[in-house]
């Protein structure tokens, strides 16, 4: 199956709480000499609870760049992953668009109009740092308005000692050896979590956190996706269908995914869950690293298998940052060249146990250095296969807003998968053809 696929990549997002605005003040002068000039930043929050929530890096990024170019000051506003993409859309709407956006899509924006190029903003340092497969996925008809700005890809992580409390793996078995090697695995795993008293034998987050990267984990593992070998969207495919009714009658149906429906369960609300010891598996991001291992939860890590047993593909994300043009091109590009700098973008890729989307920041992931977590590598090793995402396509951010609000309907209990399926590619090749 053909599709944006990386070497390097992907990013995963986690649900915080409330906005936070946050304005820091340097000094006047600098870039726009006698003129005073404010940057508008909006950003997506990758914090857990209020204590680390990605305001303080920030607040402390917008610090650092207003010491080092006096009148420019600079205005960050965080919000949850549930609620950011709605914000920018509307601040857009309202004419009112931020300078720079730290969101999870790109190319509406980009096919409006509305975003400078990349190389209308960064330095040539800057823009050549870029991982080239994330780069790639960052254009639109061949011209760059996106940029990457951390990765991730997914695993599947399962606790250790609830696995073998139930009998999935023995007693004595070494950390990380359970492999399961289809559904069927996954299946009976879960069964034998439930009849060991685990609230939630397998989380199925289909919340509207982030309903679209489970979907698409699922459908990949099924052997199908978004899209079709020429990027044309084929999400009611017969593949996705039958994961989609694997999903309603052997996890849902056999009340293995936990006492609330997955349309009501969000991505954080399944990993808050799995650091109380209260899930036996679930799909995550490198985020859930440092969570579950503040827990002291013991978990084993391993690709998502398939249906049939076939080797797996693994899903890459990446979140984006962009400039709209309201008229600050010269302000937002020196933001932009300071914020990947090598040590900013290792200080928060190391904060979130996430992966970064330049070179250099990758070769610290991979050499160790720059405070990132040895066992980022496992990530690493599952990416160069990884498919992401069709940000590419200006219809994405919709199409994904309506992944989010119907999908969880179609594994409930009399859910109808292929009629839900229909419904959502329809609007989504409708999309993309105007």
């Amino acid at each position: 199956m053909k599709g944006r696929f990386l070497s390097l990549a992907a990013s995963g997002a986690v649900l915080c709480l409330t906005a936070v605005t946050l304005t820091a003040c340097g000094a006047v002068g600098g870039l726009t000499g006698d003129n005073e000039v404010t940057l508008r930043v909006v950003a997506a929050d990758y914090g857990d609870n209020p204590q680390n929530s990605s305001a303080a890096y920030w607040k402390d990024l917008a610090a650092g760049f207003e010491k080092a170019n006096p009148g420019v000051h600079v205005e960050v506003s965080v919000y949850s992953w549930s609620e950011v993409d709605a914000k920018v859309a509307a601040m857009v709407k309202a004419g009112k668009a931020p300078d720079i956006a730290q969101i999870g899509a790109y190319a509406d924006y980009a096919a409006a109009g509305k975003l400078y190029k990349a190389d209308e903003l960064l330095s040539v340092r800057t823009e050549a740092d870029f991982l080239a497969p994330l780069a790639d996925a960052g254009k639109v008809k061949r011209v760059q308005y996106g940029m990457p700005f951390v990765s991730s890809t997914r695993l599947l992580f399962y606790n250790e000692k609830l696995l073998a409390d139930a009998g999935v793996v023995g007693k004595d078995a070494k950390p990380g050896s359970w492999q399961p090697k289809n559904w069927a695995d996954l299946e009976a795993a879960a069964k034998k979590l439930k009849a060991a008293g685990v609230p939630t034998p397998f989380a199925v987050p289909l919340g509207r956190e982030e309903a679209q990267a489970e979907t698409m984990m699922w459908t990949l593992a099924g052997g199908g996706g978004y899209t079709d070998n020429e990027e044309a969207y084929a999400i009611d495919s017969p593949d996705n269908i039958k994961t989609l009714e694997f999903l309603r009658d052997k996890l849902v149906g056999q009340g293995l995914t936990g006492s609330v429906e997955p349309g009501k369960v969000d991505r954080q609300a399944a990993f808050d869950a799995f650091t109380r010891g209260e899930v036996g598996m679930l799909n995550g991001h490198p985020t859930l690293l440092k969570q579950a291992a503040a827990k002291g939860v013991k978990f084993g890590m391993v690709p998502l298998p398939t249906a049939d047993g076939s080797d797996p593909q693994a899903m890459g994300v990446a979140d984006w940052v962009m400039a709209f043009k309201n008229g600050h091109r010269k302000e937002s590009g020196a933001f932009l060249d300071y914020l990947y700098e090598p040590q900013n973008v290792t200080a928060f890729t190391a904060k979130y146990d996430l992966l970064p989307a330049t070179t250099s920041g990758y070769r610290a992931v991979e050499s160790g250095t720059g405070g990132a977590a040895p066992q980022l590598k496992t990530f690493l090793t599952a990416l160069p296969n990884a498919k992401l995402y069709p940000v590419g396509k200006k219809s994405w951010a919709g199409v994904s807003e309506d992944i989010k609000e119907k999908i969880g309907t179609a594994v409930q209990p009399g859910g109808q998968p292929a009629k839900v399926l229909e419904e959502i590619a329809t609007a989504a090749r409708s999309a993309d053809a105007h």
